[in-house]
């Protein structure tokens, strides 16, 4: 059984969790093999996805997720509710508590946006990102997609590559990761590497050349162009040619790489597309992952205390 009610980050989350977790999505990846993959686990729940910034997939798979598990969901966009009137979140998710939901998935460009929810409400909370603080369930079915292939995840070494600074998925990997015992590499231009992210238990490269002998997997992370100012790198094409994972990077390593990326995806950027369609890419995986691990979690702050058979 989770410690918590909400799912607001993978900070200070130990590893029994983890792994109750990551079993327990597992038993739910079986049931979307199914000819008949809905359960009536969070039949009579009501869950609402309360999505302030742009999102495909990692909306689309709690959607699935829901509805594979036959909960009642509404789907909220900020860009067509009251919030474009003035209306704070505060005042939006009371508004949506007072019609008895029971969950609330929310997607928000300010961190602690999660958190503060939970301290206001009612309803069980599932951070689907805040700001670039953190994004727990995609570095739990990343977990969960490493694990597949490897069997475990310590001693494992596990590069993260790109923009650290602006990513949560690198945050949340970075504290699930150690959790479970493996080595984290980051890597990227030093403006896009935090200041003191060493005492985070990670080490720190600037030359994805000296990373990649290292390696068991490549998590590559998305150029967050939106979120950053200007003149953090000379220009797209020097990123990707000091930066970039091509395949003749790849080809000098002396064992194969297992490719992973959050999406969407640059292609000929941070990736190439050779390697993202090899056969070493794992990055299909993740999404159907991403709605066992959703429904995994669904679940189990719904009440699950154990995973499913």
């Amino acid at each position: 059984m989770l410690k918590s009610r909400h799912l607001l980050g993978l900070d200070g989350m130990e590893k029994p969790e983890i792994e109750l977790l990551l079993n327990t999505a597992r038993s739910f990846r079986e049931i979307l093999d199914r000819p008949i993959k809905r359960v009536p686990t969070l039949q009579g729940k009501t869950v609402v996805n309360l999505f302030y910034e742009p999102s495909t997939r990692t909306r689309i798979s709690f959607e699935l997720a829901e509805k594979r598990m036959s909960a009642d969901i509404v789907n909220f966009s900020a860009g067509t509710s009251s919030v474009k009137k003035g209306e704070s979140l505060i005042d939006t998710v009371k508004n949506i508590e007072a019609m008895k939901i029971d969950m609330v998935v929310v997607r928000h460009s300010s961190p602690g946006a999660a958190h503060l929810l939970s301290q206001v409400l009612d309803a069980n909370i599932i951070n689907a990102g805040d700001g670039g603080h953190e994004h727990p369930t995609q570095a739990l079915l990343d977990m969960m997609t490493i694990r597949e292939r490897f069997g475990n995840l310590a001693k494992l070494t596990i590069g993260l590559i790109g923009d650290i600074s602006h990513s949560r998925v690198a945050l949340s990997n970075i504290f699930g990761l150690k959790a479970m015992g493996a080595r984290v590499l980051v890597c990227g231009p030093s403006t896009l590497i935090p200041r003191g992210i060493e005492r985070l238990g990670v080490e720190v490269f600037h030359n994805i050349d000296e990373v990649i002998p290292q390696v068991d997997v490549l998590n590559i992370l998305r150029l967050q162009l939106e979120r950053q100012k200007s003149g953090l790198f000379p220009s797209l094409r020097e990123y990707h040619n000091f930066f970039g994972i091509t395949r003749e990077r790849l080809e000098r390593a002396e064992k194969p790489i297992l490719i992973m990326h959050p999406g969407p995806m640059n292609r000929g950027l941070e990736i190439s597309s050779h390697v993202a369609d090899s056969e070493h890419s794992v990055i299909l995986e993740q999404v159907t992952n991403g709605i066992a691990l959703r429904m995994a979690v669904l679940y189990l702050l719904a009440g699950g205390k154990s995973e499913i058979h």
